[in-house]
């Protein structure tokens, strides 16, 4: 079982934390939650989360908590049913030549990650309040990798970097963005998700589909985003159409109110995670860091270098040894690469 403790009271400045018990817990489905997730990297408001923090053992294996996503373990079995379809192995994400790196010569005895609790499927709670996601299951595996023992806390989205930087942690597994000014106070691990552009278009249209015969078609875009502008950029020709959220976008396609869609990769498969009877990915990802993000990755204090290299070993053996492959697989039934 997992040991959760409470840490000690928050100071004023870190607000008020409560009892786990006294929390409801709120559903959101992936979507939703990675359009809050978005806006947060953009630097709006921080979204309503439960008001505490909770700590475990990461070395300890995750209970698996009741029936309370289940949409989410639906589209998982039918992806799995559906196989080699939805299959799909990660991208090399790391420089090639890193695959050589040695472990850190300087000891890490332990490593605490930080996170997050509002963010399926990376990091949220299940029916039972169990702290599960992608990237909870990845930072075991790297403690489990680096063979150094681990805990993980998740706290409010707006205090997590302000804990890390308050050495509350040692790294924040989150989705923090590798902005300027992030970067002058944390480094960054080597990338383990990129996040491509993708098209969707449907089902009947997937198999011949061809980017370069778009003119004279529409394609639904979210207005004012990196994607709008890459499709005004790289394919000029064809007919755009805005929408306030790529959730109406992507209804577009659904309704044939336009030939295909074009944005972000990930949210564009958690939407699809419902809708796999109407539409599909079609074409091949993009992948355009300076326009579309670089992707997720670990950030730790500006200068731990020795944990920051450890992570990034465990990175590079995850990924050659197929753990990595297999967690992606396991929380993303379907694949956006």
């Amino acid at each position: 079982m997992l040991s959760v403790t409470h840490p000690r009271p928050a100071s004023p400045s870190e607000g008020s934390f409560g009892h786990t018990a006294s929390f409801p817990r709120r559903r959101e489905s992936p979507f939703i939650a990675s359009q809050k997730w978005d806006s947060r990297l953009r630097g709006n408001d921080a979204v309503d989360e439960l008001a505490m923090r909770e700590e475990f053992d990461v070395n300890t294996p995750p209970i698996k908590g009741k029936a309370g996503w289940g949409r989410w373990l639906c589209a998982l079995v039918f992806a799995l049913l559906a196989a080699p379809a939805f299959a799909q192995a990660l991208p090399y994400h790391a420089d090639p030549s890193a695959r050589e790196m040695s472990p850190t010569l300087t000891p890490v005895p332990a490593i605490r990650f930080l996170t997050t609790a509002d963010f399926p499927p990376f990091n949220f709670r299940d029916a039972s309040g169990e702290l599960i996601g992608f990237n909870v299951d990845l930072a075991r595996n790297i403690c489990t990798e680096a063979n150094v023992a681990c805990t993980i806390q998740a706290w409010p989205w707006e205090q997590a970097a302000s804990a890390l930087s308050d050495s509350q942690g040692d790294a924040l597994i989150a989705g923090l963005d590798m902005s300027a000014e992030n970067g002058e106070k944390f480094d960054f691990s080597a990338v383990y998700l990129a996040l491509p552009g993708r098209f969707v278009t449907r089902l009947g249209d997937v198999e011949a589909f061809d980017p370069d015969a778009l003119a004279g078609k529409t394609v639904a875009v979210r207005t004012g985003s990196a994607h709008e502008a890459f499709m005004k950029r790289y394919l000029p020709d064809v007919a755009l159409r805005g929408f306030a959220t790529e959730l109406e976008a992507l209804a577009a396609v659904e309704d044939i109110a336009v030939d295909a869609f074009f944005g972000d990769g990930m949210r564009a498969s958690f939407w699809l995670n419902d809708n796999l009877d109407c539409c599909g990915f079609a074409g091949e990802p993009y992948f355009r860091p300076a326009m579309f993000g670089e992707g997720l990755s670990i950030a730790v204090p500006a200068g731990s270098d020795s944990i920051r290299h450890a992570i990034d070993w465990a990175l590079i053996k995850l990924k050659d040894n197929g753990t990595l492959d297999e967690l992606y697989l396991r929380w993303f039934p379907v694949g956006f690469y």
